[in-house]
């Protein structure tokens, strides 16, 4: 999780590799990316349009659904599109500032996603824990309040890195799909070994803060389901928490594996690391609308009801 400004003797494009080794099979495996992609932005846009014009979906959860399927949108749609053209029209030049701003948005948005995946724990903590005081604590207006501080903290966590500066040699070529910050920080002439620890430590305060946060509403909220009598009412509280724990595993799972390989995987081939990479920014944003839309009822049957009328 680091990114850096250039200083490059020719500052107008960095040249993206795409997959070295595999350029033969570039058709076939932009197959299945590309269809992930498309189920991505119809599943994602199906939750934010089925929200939107549904009142009785106009809740705490589902507003929280909202914003994680935007940051699905925006994570896959800041790779996908510029791997495509790589693999399609062989369109490997990037502009220097566009490898910036895609390394920022990547990483902002990822920190963004995993701060709304604490606001769901908290959520589904008060919805299982405190269902008296939940319509209080947790109202519509306090959401947007926690999406936007969710926004802020992302920025500030991703900004001081954007401010550190490397030296950049002659070599601007970068063997991936996208702007992979250590893929970048490698062509350049100066030790780069700072910067490793520093994107390393970040990463590991947002992701290891955040994943402390969870564990911490999960366990409140298994020790509440414990002490329920009802074997009824067990069931729908662990229903409840499902659908977030399959989009955590989902979630978390990939990113470390990504982010750990890159960083210490050398006995791993490249090419199995890049494609690894890539489909960590397409199998969770397909699969979490898919998710929710089985796990939750409510929103099952509205994007039934709309599906049915296509």
């Amino acid at each position: 999780m680091a990114a850096f400004n250039f200083t490059l003797s020719d500052p107008s494009t960095v040249i993206l590799m795409g997959i070295p080794g595999l350029e033969a099979a570039y058709i076939w495996i932009s197959i299945p990316f590309s269809m992930f992609y498309i189920i991505s932005l119809l599943g994602n846009f199906m939750v934010l349009f089925v929200v939107c014009k549904e009142q009785t979906l106009h809740k705490p959860m589902y507003l929280l659904l909202c914003m994680l399927a935007l940051t699905d949108i925006s994570t896959s749609t800041s790779v996908m599109p510029k791997a495509l053209c790589i693999f399609w029209f062989n369109l490997k030049g990037i502009m220097v500032h566009g490898c910036l701003t895609q390394m920022f948005f990547l990483h902002a948005v990822s920190a963004m996603h995993s701060a709304i995946l604490v606001t769901m724990a908290f959520d589904h903590y008060l919805a299982i824990c405190n269902p008296l005081r939940y319509a209080t604590i947790l109202t519509n207006i306090r959401i947007a309040k926690l999406g936007l501080m969710c926004l802020i903290r992302a920025v500030l966590f991703v900004l001081p890195l954007l401010l550190s500066r490397l030296p950049f040699c002659a070599n601007h070529i970068i063997p991936h799909t996208y702007c992979e910050p250590i893929a970048v920080a490698k062509i350049s002439c100066g030790d780069i070994t700072v910067y490793r620890i520093h994107g390393l430590v970040i990463a590991l305060i947002v992701i290891g803060l955040d994943l402390m946060l969870i564990a911490l509403s999960y366990s409140l909220i298994m020790r509440a389901v414990l002490r329920i009598s009802s074997k009824k009412a067990h069931q729908k509280a662990l229903n409840t928490c499902t659908a977030h724990i399959c989009v955590m595993l989902l979630s978390y799972t990939p990113f470390l594996f990504s982010n750990l390989t890159h960083r210490f995987g050398q006995g791993i081939a490249l090419h199995i690391q890049i494609i690894m990479a890539n489909l960590y920014f397409l199998i969770p944003p397909m699969l979490n609308p898919i998710i929710y839309a089985v796990k939750t009822k409510e929103l099952r049957d509205k994007v039934g009801k709309y599906t049915c009328r296509m």
